[in-house]
């Protein structure tokens, strides 16, 4: 009866009963949505979606880590395959819309196109990927980083999750035994075309439909941690402390007014702090912060990075406090197609959207992907901006505005 729910609602198009019945699988006690990789959750939603896209036309299959392929053959012979699609995991308690709406957008563009048209001359595959968010092991982009060929099963060797299952057990688990590992390198991809909720408040605030995206950020994030000596908060006079809060302080005070007046789209954010031994009584002896950077040009990220540091340096030395940074993301800002941004754009403009072109704050599978082919991101807005969250919603009309938009891209691609 499932299936026959699932091939209904994807013939009839309807984006929000498909989005709520994904929706349910990994359902939290909140309303939001937690699939971490290779988790039982993670895996129903891919096998029923693999069951949803075998009542379609789509040829699927699973490439050895667990990325999920729907393929709609081209009737030319040797040409290469137009990717469309997003990614199946969530963080913790996340939203409904964030990755799965890509994936649902893609798989009913692919599907109106071969009711109004038939088979495309262009191979179209629909990839639900298997790991973006990185939620549950320390990496991201697992699935699109198998495909490009950066990652393979050496980079998660010795990788854990907080409970201490490696990764390759959790890959077992699931059905993708790494003995059976095969490069799921892929060599094909003529083009990327990835729909996604906008994750900010630009477009909404702005009353736009549709957001083009022109670059994605680069990241960096590292652990800084700050080595000072515990000692009695009573006796101990402030002028032969080594206070680890109080150089924290400094610190973060000084790389958030550095961000604010170098330039106006970076971004530098500090959002974990761990105290040791975080008593009230006692001079904290450690400090370790976590620190994330994004800006789209790699020169400006450089160059804050550079200045940020010298500081952080300069004060270890005056106060004599040790102060380690160990980098641990690096990724490179991306540009996105300019032939494929300009496509969208007279799309839309055709159909009267309300539309802008933008720079994504947030990392997404296309930066992967714009690294090996011609690649375009595209936005649908998102209420108050609200992502990551059980919060998380966009209407109706505009996850619809975006299936459209969608909808005639692939059709200039494959058709």
């Amino acid at each position: 009866m499932a299936i026959q729910i699932n091939k209904q609602l994807i013939e009839e198009g309807q984006v929000g009963a498909v989005i709520e019945w994904l929706a349910s699988i990994g359902e939290t006690e909140s309303g939001g949505v937690t699939r971490l990789l290779y988790s039982p959750a993670w895996l129903e939603a891919q096998v029923a979606l693999k069951k949803m896209m075998d009542q379609t036309n789509l040829y699927t299959y699973f490439d050895s880590v667990g990325n999920l392929f729907g393929r709609l053959p081209g009737t030319n012979e040797n040409d290469k395959t137009i990717l469309t699609g997003s990614h199946i995991d969530t963080v913790v308690d996340g939203g409904k819309y964030d990755g799965a709406y890509g994936i649902i957008a893609s798989l009913l563009a692919t599907v109106r196109l071969f009711h109004r048209y038939g088979y495309p001359k262009k191979t179209i595959e629909v990839v639900s990927l298997c790991e973006e968010e990185g939620s549950r092991f320390p990496l991201t982009f697992w699935g699109s980083r198998n495909i490009s060929g950066v990652y393979n099963l050496s980079r998660v060797e010795n990788v854990r999750d907080g409970a201490g299952i490696s990764f390759f057990e959790a890959m077992k688990q699931a059905g993708f035994d790494p003995k059976s590992y095969g490069s799921p390198v892929r060599t094909d991809i003529e083009r990327f075309v990835e729909i996604h909720i906008e994750q900010g408040m630009i477009l909404e605030r702005n009353k736009n439909q549709i957001g083009i995206v022109t670059h994605i950020v680069g990241q960096r994030r590292y652990t800084i941690r700050i080595k000072g000596e515990s000692n009695h908060a009573g006796t101990t006079p402030m002028q032969f402390r080594k206070d680890a809060v109080s150089t924290a302080s400094h610190l973060i005070s000084f790389l958030t007014d550095k961000a604010k007046n170098t330039d106006p789209m970076l971004v530098a954010t500090v959002g974990r702090l761990n105290v040791k031994p975080n008593v009230p009584n006692v001079v904290a002896g450690e400090v370790e912060f976590s620190l994330d950077i994004r800006h789209h040009q790699e020169e400006i990220i450089e160059e804050y990075c550079q200045n940020i540091f010298k500081e952080f340096k300069r004060f270890s030395d005056v106060s004599n406090i040790e102060v380690e940074i160990v980098q641990w993301m690096d990724v490179k800002p991306v540009k996105m197609d300019e032939e494929m941004c300009e496509w969208a754009g007279e799309i839309a403009e055709r159909n009267r959207y309300r539309y802008q072109k933008m720079i994504s704050g947030a990392g997404h599978d296309a930066q992967v992907f714009g690294g090996i082919c011609p690649t375009s991101l595209l936005f649908v807005p998102s209420r108050g901006g609200i992502s990551h969250s059980p919060q998380e919603f966009t209407n109706l009309e505009e996850l619809e505005t975006g299936i459209e938009l969608l909808t005639e891209v692939l059709y200039k691609l494959a058709y």
